[in-house]
């Protein structure tokens, strides 16, 4: 156990001392600070002090002066971000309009069911068409009933009924949590592949300046795998905890800046999911760390890392792609999904994501954190002798059935 507290005091050390990791931190800190920022100053703005040529127009055209004229009342009410404006012009004066950027966009047209619309740029996030649709349909289906014998009140009374209903969710809302679940998934995804490849590094540099071999004469190669992981945990979780808790603080203190609702949601997570998302980020980081790291003993110069690890990465990448799909398919139960919670490489990712998108029994959490649990206590002590038996092998970096062979017999 002293050789232990050693160990993960060194690694621990040298994280603190890293300047990418401290850089790293650090700009995303402020970064976070200063975005959890944006709302208030962008409400300070004075929006009332916009002059005339910034008020976007609209132009409506029809040869039909009576469509024109209701069109252009309509259209008034629902586009509020335009100053719709009749054109007695033809459409060769209203291209040229829009291409000198004196009108912003327009409507021609033929009837009250069809018409051309004219825009310079058609931006990504245009809805014109969308609305003038749902305008022009409540239109014809207005003067539809008018020449059927009912009075224009009568047939706005029609128009205007509205149905009410409440949605009450038995299990869980997947659109809420859908977004926990990302994050989630894409902060493990990003620790383990970062802090994993570390281990693989700082295990690889040791081995290569020939320090390893004192070392692991001299301390326990148990002591030293699970310190070195759990230091790489403790640091990675200590920079999310640092991240996610800065965004968290200021975003209580701009609270009432953020008018979005989906957005305040995502910082509005249940404490449940909060204390299951912990036990498989720690879990899940926990196995893959020790797999990184018994890899990295394997090889003999920093050039095979990338090579020795590709395994290990793609089967990671693998569960995230199963994850995934998964989430946007129409349903995270599916055969795939539930292999995966029971398996330890997935089940970090796959588990999780059952849990806040679906509803779970009980005993098949318990059952699949038992798995991770055991699973990664055999996994690190078989990294461990891994370890002690590919930081004396030079050359050609062996293969792990090889590896594995080789650590049974020794046992024996």
């Amino acid at each position: 156990m002293k050789q232990f507290g050693k160990i993960l005091k060194f690694e621990l050390v040298g994280y603190l001392k890293n300047k990418l990791f401290v850089g790293i931190t650090v700009f995303l800190v402020v970064a976070i600070i200063l975005g959890m920022h944006i709302p208030k100053l962008l409400s300070e703005i004075d929006i009332d002090d916009v002059t005339e040529d910034d008020i976007k127009i609209m132009l409506v055209h029809s040869d039909n002066e009576a469509l024109m004229i209701s069109v252009r009342d309509c259209f008034a009410e629902a586009f509020e971000q335009y100053e719709v404006k009749v054109s007695e012009e033809g459409e060769e004066y209203i291209k040229q309009q829009i291409t000198d950027d004196q009108a912003d966009c327009a409507f021609i047209l033929e009837s009250a069911s069809s018409y051309v619309y004219y825009v310079n740029n058609l931006s990504m996030h245009d809805t014109n068409t969308a609305t003038a649709d749902a305008v022009l349909t409540e239109l014809c289906k207005l003067n539809a009933m008018i020449e059927g014998g009912l009075t224009p009140e009568e047939a706005g009374e029609v128009l205007s009924v509205t149905v009410s209903g409440t949605t009450e969710t038995l299990g869980k809302d997947q659109i809420q949590n859908f977004f926990y679940t990302y994050i989630m998934i894409f902060a493990l995804y990003t620790v383990i592949l970062l802090y994993g490849q570390m281990v693989a590094t700082n295990v690889a540099t040791e081995k290569s300046s020939r320090a390893m071999e004192l070392l692991i004469t001299s301390a326990n190669p148990t002591s030293m795998m699970f310190g070195k992981v759990l230091a790489s945990c403790i640091a990675g979780f200590s920079q999310l905890v640092l991240i996610f808790g800065t965004a968290i603080l200021f975003f209580n203190i701009n609270k009432e800046d953020f008018t979005n609702p989906l957005l305040a949601s995502l910082f509005d997570i249940p404490v449940e999911l909060f204390v299951y998302m912990i036990i498989f980020f720690i879990l899940g980081f926990l196995i893959y760390a020790f797999m990184f790291g018994a890899v990295g003993s394997t090889a003999s110069k920093l050039e095979d890392i990338n090579t020795s690890v590709m395994p290990i990465t793609f089967s990671f990448i693998a569960a995230l792609m199963v994850v995934v799909f998964s989430m946007t398919s129409a349903s995270v139960d599916n055969t795939l999904m539930i292999i995966c919670s029971y398996f330890p490489l997935t089940s970090p990712m796959a588990m999780f994501t059952r849990i806040a998108m679906s509803t779970v029994k009980w005993y098949e959490i318990a059952i699949s954190i038992s798995i991770l649990v055991g699973s990664t206590a055999c996994i690190g002590l078989l990294s461990a002798k891994i370890y002690r038996v590919g930081v004396l092998l030079y050359g050609t970096p062996p293969k792990i059935g090889t590896l594995i062979k080789t650590v049974l017999k020794k046992n024996d």
